[in-house]
């Protein structure tokens, strides 16, 4: 008999256990309350955008030639006009000097010529004023006229011959001017490729080759990156827009739409997208920044302010949310009416009221219309 209670007992203790282990606690969630807010209806780009320079230029000689002189560092602060880099040019220097010489011989001759010119029309007035007095010959006045009429041909010759030889000069000092390398514009002198000594070749017709110097202006600085297509027809240029860096984690700039790209770029295996410039807004920012670097964008597009909104990360399909009654501890399913909605927030114009608690880990398994769930403390 006793034996028979002690099993009884036993068996009475293992089908407790079985018992207790079926039942699993109510799961935790975390909660969020409804609060009011802004919210924004925003356009964020699909792959990740670069800051770029208004104007970059990858400089290269227009012939080739060895480097004589390079006379910037990487790094270096430039003026525009100043020269970067010059090509062995003593041939060409010889040459223009040489043209400026037979330019200056060339006036001189001209002078002359015109001086002369002039002395014979002074002569041959002289002549037609003797003529008139019968004291001078018409055979002599006729002479001093051809002379002058001869002397002014030979100004406007030696005159010809000047223009000729100013014109040779200003060709070789262009020819001299091709062995120089000068900034377009002031900048940062962010690239050199070449040495003193090294042949440089201009880049052949559809052959890239890399630039002797590459010059970047820092005073105008600008996001491009691309959206996706069906977002480009609600963006206009002037819209306002957020600007943020890896480089400047938790730091964002703003900016203004500039560009919209008048085509739309098809690339295989990729969505279609149109490329958008959003320029700094802040001139400043240019002291911080280093071209290259990545970025993201948010163009606002509309803006609700203190109006009641939720965790985007909150709304299921069909725009759904998990209200915790505090009361019954259980939760209830509820419909919500949504206004404009972004990446981190959700405008709810009817289903829920300020203070209302929701579910904001919808991760956690089995929640249901019901479920008993107990909060977690995060």
């Amino acid at each position: 008999m006793k034996k028979t209670l002690v099993l009884l007992a036993v068996a009475a203790v293992v089908v407790g256990a079985i018992w207790l282990m079926g039942q699993q606690p109510p799961p935790a969630v975390s909660l969020h309350t409804v609060s009011r807010g802004t919210v924004e209806r925003t356009v964020s780009n699909t792959r990740a955008g670069t800051v770029e320079a208004c104007r970059r230029s990858r400089l290269s000689m227009p012939i080739g030639g060895r480097v004589d002189e390079l006379r910037v560092d990487e790094g270096d602060r430039v003026e525009q006009g100043q020269v970067l880099l010059s090509l062995w040019n003593q041939d060409r220097r010889a040459t223009t000097a040489q043209a400026k010489a037979q330019h200056l011989a060339a006036g001189n001759r001209a002078e002359q010529a015109c001086v002369e010119a002039g002395n014979a029309e002074r002569a041959a007035r002289r002549l037609e004023s003797l003529h008139a007095k019968n004291l001078a010959s018409s055979e002599a006045m006729e002479a001093g006229r051809t002379r002058a009429e001869g002397g002014r041909f030979a100004c406007q010759a030696a005159r010809d011959e000047a223009r000729v030889a100013e014109a040779t000069l200003q060709l070789n000092q262009a020819l001299l001017e091709e062995t120089y390398l000068r900034a377009p514009f002031a900048g940062i002198v962010a690239e050199i490729n070449g040495e003193v000594g090294e042949y440089v070749t201009p880049s052949p017709p559809g052959v890239a080759t890399p630039p002797a110097v590459d010059l970047i202006d820092y005073s105008c600085l600008y996001v491009t990156a691309p959206i996706d297509e069906v977002d480009a027809g609600a963006l206009h240029r002037d819209l306002p827009a957020r600007i943020s860096l890896d480089a400047f984690r938790g730091e964002v700039f703003s900016g203004t739409l500039d560009r919209i790209a008048p085509y739309v770029l098809d690339f295989e295996k990729q969505a279609r997208t149109v490329e958008i410039d959003v320029l700094f807004d802040d001139p400043q920012v240019r002291e911080r920044l280093l071209v290259g670097y990545s970025a993201d964008i948010d163009i606002i597009l509309d803006t609700r302010d203190n109006t009641l909104r939720v965790p985007t990360e909150t709304v299921m399909e069909d725009d759904e949310v998990y209200r915790f009654d505090r009361a019954a501890g259980t939760l209830e399913k509820v419909a919500i009416e949504v206004g404009l909605r972004n990446w981190n927030f959700t405008e709810v114009t009817a289903g829920l009221r300020e203070g209302d608690e929701i579910v904001l880990s919808l991760d956690v398994q089995g929640l249901a219309d019901g479920l008993e769930v107990t909060p977690r403390d995060d």
